[in-house]
């Protein structure tokens, strides 16, 4: 990372809007019944985790490569979260609305990551 201004991973814009999106995730899969707690509930939180997870360990990498390929791991799970989250609206009809804005914005800053990384 060479912007001076960044000290840590927490000041990453993405990472905050990451780890926002992980206690909207918490707070949605509680909604779920409780046939789902060791399945969908348990897959979303992880998949959540994962982004704003593998964003800081990315974040601490020495080199564009090793960062470039944690970022890549975090826009997967952005990409399964999402998933998870249609089948919470299929499913069992909770509102999922702000959550995928969110995912979205999150999404999109991952991408511009990697394609700055890649460059």
């Amino acid at each position: 990372m060479s912007d001076t201004s960044i000290k840590s991973y927490k000041d990453l814009i993405v990472w905050q809007k990451g780890y926002e999106l992980v206690k909207q995730v918490y707070i949605i899969s509680a909604k779920l019944p409780k046939s789902e707690v060791f399945a969908l509930q348990s897959q979303m939180r992880r998949s959540a985790i994962s982004i704003v997870s593998n964003i800081a360990e990315g974040s601490s990498r020495k080199t564009r490569k090793d960062y470039c390929q944690f970022i890549h791991i975090a826009y997967g799970s952005a990409s399964e979260l999402e998933t998870q989250l249609f089948l919470c609206k299929d499913l069992y009809n909770i509102l999922i609305d702000s959550e995928l804005a969110l995912i979205t914005e999150v999404s999109k800053m991952l991408r511009a990551i990697i394609n700055k990384l890649e460059q």
